[in-house]
Order: structure tokens, then C-alpha cells, then sequence
């Protein structure tokens, strides 16, 4: 059974608390009694002295005379029983006794005992000769005893026993500190439970602080305090707490592959991307990262890590190491940053896709040096024909200058054509959009390109519905269908047919066929023609004047109008794109 603190200091208060006052009562009521038994002694005592001056003055044991005494007892108190004892213990005379002769030797008895080894004697003892009870007194006068006696009765067990005024007093004040006793118990077993209370809800990951009550004393104030202390260490665990989960949901969505270890090597966290990374450089499985260091890829970080620990609590600085881990064609940017108490961090960073941009704007680069070296050398010897030979004809002069111009528009186009593609990739929110109607922009593109078309000998059928509009911007979806119409006259050869219709739509997209009846290409070719710069026929797409972007815009155009963009030979001949365009949101 559980005992509340303050039944505890109660029960524990009571307990000495009544221990003392029962020994205090006892303490009290034994001097009383030894009081009133003295007083009472003392009495007896003046009626033994008062018996023994008469024997004495008129000597009535010297005379025989001692039946004298009668004379006396009118004088005594009427009960009182007068006994006189010879040094040898025989009774010479007892007023309650009718024949002193039939008494027996009183040497033995407790009194004359104690009278003859101190002078003075008392006991309290039924008489043998009489059979009453009596309170006995005996006074050794040599060579005689005087012992006077009262019968032990009510009266006298009255006088010899202790006043009861004490004792209420002293349960009186009994009950009155236990009262207080029970006031300052209340007061400080509330605050204790209080405090108990709330320990036991703190334990339990439950502390109700606005229910937790202390009483206005100074426990009370240590109370508040503790309870304020806590709180803030509690505020303080849930905060960090909180941001330990920041930290933790953070890493688990970094793109960055996170792992920290302790001091000895131990891993304390890892994200999916650190495992998943790990196991691309590593040639065998990984499940436990502790075994990074066993990789040979990772030797210069576990030398770096030997080299700066344990570290130097006092720098300014936490060491760092920073690398690159290049296995299975992919690219890792690698970190190690080591913290005052030993345990470090490891970051891998998945840099294949920046590694292959910078790869591609450096082919990009080279490329379009590439392509700009031939309209500019070009137009530079035609130039410096013009200007070295001054017996040109004007027919010549215009030859030379025509061949220029036509490098210029070429040198234009693939100005403009890089300009749009690294707009599309790098800048796309620069574009503005409206509202565009595919069917026009089809017969706009087919307009600017009549003589083209007639030329090659190409008919084109627009079976877009003219009801079709998307909400895009005007010169990206202009060069979509400029730049097919382009190819198909470019490559597909003469008298052939384009085709563009709407096949099909959802809630979200029209889906778009553009074919025509040409040559088509290469299958191996199929899955790179729209990578920049990429030609099926080198030679001839020079020739021809391509820049070799055309398709790579197209495929930029249409993923910046939320589609997708794939190719395919068609059975009956030709080539076939099939593409898709969001729809307007309303």
C-alpha cells in the first residue's frame, strides 16, 4: 500500500511526538507519586517520633508499662495501627491485635528490614496477622521499632496517587501540536507529493506543468523553481530535439550523400544517397559503411583522417579534405571534414551531371568553334580576293561578294540558333507566354518557306485543326515547325509530302504526328539527332548550310511547352516525329 509523504512525516512525527509525551507523563506521574509518598512518609514518620518521645519520657519499656500507649492513640488519627518491635522482632505491643503472644516474629517483615539497615523503613503489604492491606512505616529507635501503619485504602491510595492536572495538560498540549503537526505536514507533504508527482510525470515523458501546485512556503519556492528549471530543460530537449529532426529530414533529402562517424570509426547516421553512392564506387556489394576505409578509392581521405587526429582543441579551424572520385562512369565530389571531438563527417556529392554539362558546354564550345571557322574563314578569303586582286571583274567581285553573303547569313543563323537553344536551357522564364494557335503558326512557317518548298518540290498538308491553341511563347513553337520543315527540305530529298495532324488528346495534352514521305535515316542514328551539333552526314550538312542545332531546339522548344519529343521511321518510308504540347490551364 502506498503511504502519501505527508502521512509519512505525520505518522513519523506522531509517533515521536507521543513516545516523548507518554515519557514525560510517566517522568511526571513517578515524581508526583515519590512526592506524595515522601509527604506522606514524612507524616507517618512525626507519628512515630510522636510515639517514641512518650515511650521514652515516661520509659515504659524500662517500667513494663507499655500497654501505656492507649493513652496516646486519642491524640493519633483512629485508623492509624501503632506496632512496637523489640531489636529481636518480638511485638510488644499492636493496638489492632488483641493478643500479642499469638503474633509471630516480625524481624522478616520487608519494613523492619529496611528500617534496620537504614533507620526507616515503608511498604505496602497485606497484613499477615490481620489480613487488611496497609501502608507501613517503621523508625529503628534503638533497641526498639516504632512502626506505625494506615490501612491502604481508597483515601489513602487517593493521597498517594499523582494529580491528573498534569496529564491533561499534557495531552492537551499534545493535541494541540498535534494539530500543528498536522498543519505543517499538510503544508510540506504538498509540496513533496507535488514534487514527487511531477518527477513521476517527468519519467513518464508527461509533465503536466499548469497542473502542479505548490503551497507558498519556502519548499513551495524551491518547488517553483525546479519546475521552472525543468521546463526550460525540457523547451531546451524539445528544441533540440526538433532540430535534431531538421537536421536529420534534411540530410535524409540532400542530394548529397551524408555519413557521420564517431571518434573510432563507428557510424553514427548515413543517408540512402551515402549507401547508394557507395555502393556505385565500390566493385562489391556494401551494407555496413563502417568498411568505407577498406576501399582503395578512399585511401588519401583515411590518410588525411590518421594525419589531423586527434585534433588540436585550440585551432581556429576544423581540418578539412576535399577530393573527386571518378568508377563506373560516374563522378563524386568528396568531402571530409573532421569535428573538436574526433568524429568527422563524409560527404559525397553525385557530380556526373555538372561533370557532363561541363563536358557538353565544352564540346558545345568546341563545336561551335568548329562551325564557325568555316563561314569565317570563308568569308575571309573571298575577302581578301576581292581586296588583293584588283583586276577582278565586277562579275567576279559580285561572285566572291554573293559567296560571302551567303557565309554571313550562314554565320547569323548559327548565332541565333545558339543564342535560342542557350536560352531555352539556361534562361526559360525570360520567354513570355500567350495564347498561340498551332494551325496558324503551321501556316506561318509554310508561308515563309513557299519558295523553299516549291523548289524542293514539297507538298505540305496542315491537318491541325485550326480550333487548337496552347498557351506558350510564339517564337519557341515558331521554331519547332520551322526547324522540321527545315530538315525534311534539307535531307529527306525532292517531291515529297509533309504531314502534320493532331493524332490524339487527353485532359492535359494534344499529341502531335509530323512525317514526311523522304529517305528517312539510319536507325543507329535515331537516338542522337537531337544531340547538339550531331549530324548523320557531316559533309553534307554543311553543304546544305545546317548549323546542326536545328532538332536540338526543337526537342528544347517542346520540353519547355511540358512534352516529349521521339522520332521513328516510318514503314512506308520517310521520317516521323512524334511530339506533344501542354494544353491551356484554366
Amino acid at each position: 500500500m502506498h503511504i502519501t509523504y505527508k502521512k509519512k512525516i505525520f505518522l513519523y512525527f506522531l509517533l515521536v511526538f507521543s513516545i516523548f509525551t507518554i515519557i514525560i507523563v510517566a517522568v511526571q506521574q513517578n515524581r508526583e507519586k515519590t512526592y506524595k509518598a515522601d509527604s506522606f512518609k514524612t507524616g507517618m514518620e512525626a507519628y512515630s517520633k510522636v510515639i517514641s518521645e512518650y515511650i521514652q519520657n515516661h520509659q515504659l519499656l524500662d517500667n513494663g508499662h507499655i500497654d501505656s500507649l492507649y493513652n496516646i492513640l486519642p491524640l493519633l488519627p483512629k485508623e492509624l495501627r501503632v506496632t512496637i518491635i523489640d531489636r529481636n522482632g518480638n511485638v510488644l505491643f499492636d493496638n489492632d491485635v488483641n493478643s500479642i503472644h499469638e503474633v509471630g516474629n516480625h524481624l522478616d517483615r520487608p519494613e523492619i528490614v529496611k528500617s534496620l539497615n537504614n533507620g526507616k523503613g515503608s511498604n505496602i503489604r497485606q497484613s499477615a496477622t490481620t489480613g487488611v492491606n496497609y501502608f507501613y512505616y517503621a523508625h529503628f529507635f534503638s533497641p526498639y521499632f516504632v512502626r506505625v501503619a494506615m490501612p491502604y485504602d481508597n483515601s489513602v491510595q487517593n493521597i498517594l496517587k499523582a494529580d491528573d492536572i498534569f496529564t491533561y495538560f499534557i495531552l492537551l498540549l499534545f493535541f494541540s501540536a498535534l494539530i500543528s503537526l498536522l498543519y505543517l505536514a499538510d503544508r510540506f507533504g504538498k509540496a513533496v507529493s507535488a514534487l514527487n508527482d511531477f518527477i513521476q510525470s517527468a519519467e513518464n515523458q508527461t509533465p503536466d506543468y499548469n497542473q502542479i501546485k505548490f503551497p507558498e512556503t519556502e519548499l513551495g519556492e524551491i518547488g517553483n523553481k525546479i519546475i521552472a528549471n525543468y521546463k526550460m530543460l525540457d523547451e531546451s530537449k524539445n528544441q533540440l530535439k526538433m532540430e535534431k529532426e531538421k537536421i536529420i529530414r534534411h540530410f535524409h533529402h540532400s542530394d548529397e550523400g551524408i555519413c557521420i562517424f564517431t571518434a573510432d570509426n563507428k557510424k553514427i547516421y548515413a543517408n540512402t544517397h551515402f549507401i547508394q553512392y557507395l555502393n556505385t564506387i565500390s566493385d562489391e556489394a556494401i551494407f555496413d559503411v563502417d568498411s568505407l576505409f577498406s576501399l582503395s578509392e578512399f585511401k588519401e581521405l583515411k590518410i588525411f583522417l590518421k594525419n589531423n587526429t586527434p585534433v588540436n582543441p585550440q585551432g581556429n579551424s576544423i581540418p578539412i579534405w576535399q577530393g573527386k572520385i571518378s568508377k563506373n562512369g560516374k563522378h563524386f565530389a568528396v568531402k571530409l571534414l573532421i569535428f573538436n571531438d574526433n568524429s568527422y563527417e563524409v560527404l559525397l556529392n553525385n557530380i556526373s551531371l555538372s561533370e557532363k554539362n561541363r563536358l557538353l558546354k565544352q564540346e558545345m564550345t568546341n563545336n561551335i568553334a568548329h562551325e564557325l571557322k568555316t563561314p569565317v574563314s570563308s568569308i575571309r578569303g573571298y575577302i581578301e580576293t576581292i581586296l588583293e586582286q584588283n583586276n577582278l571583274t565586277s562579275e567576279k567581285q559580285k561572285f566572291f561578294l554573293e559567296r560571302a553573303y551567303t557565309q554571313v547569313l550562314r554565320l547569323s543563323d548559327l548565332i541565333r540558333d545558339v543564342a535560342l537553344i542557350t536560352k531555352t536551357e539556361e534562361a526559360s522564364e525570360l520567354f513570355t507566354k500567350e495564347d498561340i494557335n498551332i494551325h496558324d503558326t503551321i501556316n506561318e512557317v509554310t508561308t515563309d518557306l513557299e519558295v523553299s518548298l516549291k523548289n524542293a518540290g514539297i507538298s505540305l498538308e496542315n491537318c491541325v485543326p485550326s480550333k487548337i491553341e496552347i498557351e506558350g511563347n510564339h517564337t519557341l513553337l515558331y521554331s519547332i515547325f520551322r526547324n522540321l520543315i527545315d530538315n525534311t527540305i534539307s535531307y529527306a530529298g525532292d517531291n515529297v509530302t509533309i504531314h502534320i495532324e493532331t493524332y490524339t488528346e487527353d485532359n492535359e495534352y494534344y499529341y502531335f504526328s509530323y512525317y514526311d514521305t523522304g529517305y528517312g535515316i539510319k536507325e543507329e542514328h535515331l537516338t542522337r539527332i537531337f544531340d547538339r551539333f550531331y549530324r548523320v552526314n557531316p559533309g553534307r550538312s554543311r553543304k546544305n548550310g545546317g548549323s546542326g542545332l536545328g532538332l536540338s531546339i526543337v526537342k528544347n522548344a517542346i520540353l519547355f511547352h511540358k512534352g516529349q519529343i521521339s522520332a521513328k521511321n516510318r514503314k512506308n518510308g520517310g521520317l516521323e516525329f512524334i511530339f506533344s504540347l501542354r494544353k491551356k490551364l484554366y
